[in-house]
């Protein structure tokens, strides 16, 4: 356990001295540069969710993360996959890749069963421990999931309890935001305290 505790300490030591080289040689915007002062993560961007700065955020740590940048592994997965990235389709329309909206009514608000919900921000309580609201990219629709058994523990600081439930739930394969299982399997992130790490 102790040899476990020394690498991991000197992985975060060479990681924030690889960091420090990079941004002394990088010109970082203002916005950017706020984010690191404040040690905020990529997931929580300062700027309106699907606001053209939120993505300009998402692609300036990309290009940081290109040259060699450490983030943690929740903004490398984000920074790995086609967020930040647009395409147009035959309507006309622009859509942003990994975002499940029309860019053109971007927002984080959205409309379900006749009241104003927030989309992708995850809420305790409900008909199981949690619920969020998503919009389905393929019908346009909004649709509340709701996960996680309301009479069960998260054990998320217990190494071997978080291993096992990543492994029965095969939460590396969960890319579908409309399915409880996706939320499941980040729910460490969005409600556990000082969860270090991803679930898998």
């Amino acid at each position: 356990m102790k040899n476990i505790l020394l690498n991991e300490d000197l992985e975060n030591w060479f990681n924030k001295k690889t960091n420090k080289l990079i941004l002394e040689r990088e010109n970082i915007s203002e916005e950017f540069k706020y984010h690191l002062d404040n040690n905020l993560s990529i997931t929580d961007n300062i700027f309106r969710h699907g606001s053209e700065k939120y993505f300009d955020i998402i692609n300036e740590a990309r290009e940081l993360h290109k040259k060699g940048f450490k983030f943690d592994d929740f903004d490398t997965e984000i920074l790995e996959s086609d967020a930040g990235e647009f395409v147009k389709l035959k309507s006309g329309k622009v859509v942003a890749l990994d975002f499940p909206f029309e860019y053109d009514n971007i927002l984080s608000e959205a409309e379900y069963q006749g009241k104003k919900v927030e989309l992708n921000k995850p809420k305790a309580g409900g008909s199981k421990k949690w619920y969020v609201y998503v919009k389905n990219p393929k019908t346009g629709k909004v649709k509340k999931v709701s996960y996680g058994s309301p009479v069960m523990t998260a054990k998320w600081n217990d190494s071997k309890a978080r291993a096992s439930f990543a492994a029965r739930h095969q939460c590396e394969k969960k890319k579908d935001k409309t399915k409880a299982g996706y939320w499941a399997c980040r729910a460490h992130k969005d409600f556990g305290k000082n969860v270090s790490g991803r679930y898998w």
